[in-house]
């Protein structure tokens, strides 16, 4: 066990480990981490290979100047960080040389124009849209926290523009919308071929196209291509236009093109469509025409059945104990439950380990949950309801009739009731110093709406979700 415990401080490079054996580089380990940590890797990242390494220094070669210029200035550190995730603090030094002097960046006058010819469509949602091979309903683990949203999903993707229009999908960060984004456009590639145009992209790339060809007076080209020239339309983190009126604008439009053609729309945000903030009202509406499906954080079983796909996809056996620890450990999302198993199965391919319980503890120990008991308070439910409302801890004890303030205020008194032992005039006097009928009122109020508002059930069960992290199992 003593290479796992200097994996977990960092020192997996000391002269004693070079000496007892030599670590090599693995650049496909790295970049499979990589890539799982980018919603829309461009594919040609996955072309770029290892020129040659010189002692620690890894330099990395691309087809194209500008292929190298842009994983110099947007991947580069996030290439590093993997890197040490995987090799420890005296890590390689991993780099790719965009200067005209070195043989990567050498290219000849066809390559430029070809790299201007790049930037020009790099608006061109087709050249954008590219589905990823690991994110299929296939290798999609399904559970309560997800089922509903998964099932909607395949559904559309068996028949486009038939049902569930425009489908809308919402939850925290790593919990599997942009999985459900690309399953769909993957099904929908396989199934249709290019009888549909399936255009998949995040938000800030529409925003982007927008300005872009503001700037270049093409708008016309710019909106036929997504109004006439789209059958499915898979749009990710739609939360990045928010207080942007011209691309909103812009996506009005576009959605009402392609509603009134019915075609297909399916969006994705980290926040349902009734509590999103600086968006017209007019968009907000149409998001929920058609269906809204949320995912929750996974249970138990479910993370458990996701580490066993995993492993069954990377031909590692896995022990139940380890799973059943990382799965138990793994509060936040799926995205670090994946990266915690890479981690593992990572060290046991390099140094040839068998994967084990006490393994698996000497090198995620930065998981294990603390011994001490959390207590839910109505401090911590203020501030769970401010942030998913985009509130102030001020404005939610504030006497402001708005709904927009009121609700989420009812909302908080209900749960402090939920979750603490207070009684209503304590609670009343946390939120300002109202009334115990005042808070009796709002606490009956959520509880009507909980079953009727699909809006307020869902804030609930959200915050609800968050505010159960805080408790030891």
């Amino acid at each position: 066990m003593k290479k796992a415990e200097e994996v977990a401080h960092g020192n997996l490079a000391t002269e004693t480990d070079r000496s007892e054996q030599k670590i090599e580089f693995d650049w496909d380990a790295v970049l499979d981490c990589v890539k799982r940590d980018l919603y829309f890797p461009p594919s040609w990242l996955f072309s770029i290979k290892v020129a040659k390494i010189e002692g620690k220094m890894v330099i990395l070669e691309a087809k194209t100047h500008f292929q190298a210029l842009w994983v110099k200035n947007h991947y580069l550190q996030l290439i590093n960080d993997t890197s040490r995730s995987l090799y420890g603090k005296e890590s390689f030094v991993v780099t790719i040389d965009a200067g005209e002097e070195n043989s990567v960046a050498r290219e000849t006058k066809r390559t430029r124009n070809t790299d201007k010819q790049e930037r020009a469509e790099s608006h061109d949602p087709q050249a954008a849209s590219f589905f990823s091979s690991t994110n299929t309903f296939e290798n999609f683990v399904v559970g309560p926290s997800n089922q509903f949203a998964h099932a909607a999903s395949y559904a559309i993707a068996e028949n486009p523009g038939m049902a569930y229009n425009p489908l809308f999908i919402h939850s925290g960060v790593g919990l599997g919308k942009t999985h459900l984004l690309h399953s769909i456009g993957n099904h929908i590639l396989k199934k249709y071929g290019d009888r549909l145009n399936t255009f998949c992209i995040s938000a800030e790339h529409f925003t982007n196209g927008v300005v872009q060809n503001i700037k270049t007076g093409s708008m016309d080209k710019f909106r036929n291509l997504y109004r006439f020239n789209c059958d499915v339309l898979l749009i990710d983190d739609i939360q990045f236009i928010a207080g942007k009126d011209s691309t909103q604008e812009e996506f009005f439009h576009t959605f009402n093109s392609l509603y009134t053609a019915k075609k297909q729309i399916v969006i994705t945000s980290d926040k349902p469509p009734s509590v999103m903030k600086n968006f017209e009202e007019r968009l907000k509406s149409r998001f929920e025409w058609g269906l809204t499906a949320d995912i929750q954080p996974p249970e138990v079983e479910t993370k458990i059945a996701i580490i066993e796909k995993k492993a069954e996809e990377e031909k590692i056996e896995i022990p139940g104990d380890v799973a059943s620890f990382i799965a138990q450990n793994v509060l936040s999302n799926i995205r670090e439950l994946e990266g915690s198993v890479n981690k593992l199965f990572a060290y046991s391919k390099m140094f040839g380990e068998r994967i084990t319980l006490e393994l698996a503890k000497q090198l995620l120990k930065n998981l294990v949950k603390k011994e001490t008991p959390k207590i839910i308070n109505i401090e911590l439910i203020q501030k769970e309801v401010s942030t998913f409302f985009d509130l102030t801890v001020k404005e939610l004890k504030s006497n402001q009739k708005q709904k927009k303030i009121s609700e989420p205020r009812q909302i908080a008194m209900f749960l402090s009731r939920k979750y603490t032992s207070s009684s209503f005039p304590e609670i009343g006097n946390r939120f300002g110093g109202k009334n115990h009928s005042t808070v009796v009122h709002a606490v009956k109020n959520v509880e009507k709406k909980i079953n009727k508002d699909p809006s307020v059930s869902n804030a609930v069960a959200a915050i609800s979700t968050t505010l159960e992290k805080f408790i030891t199992s």
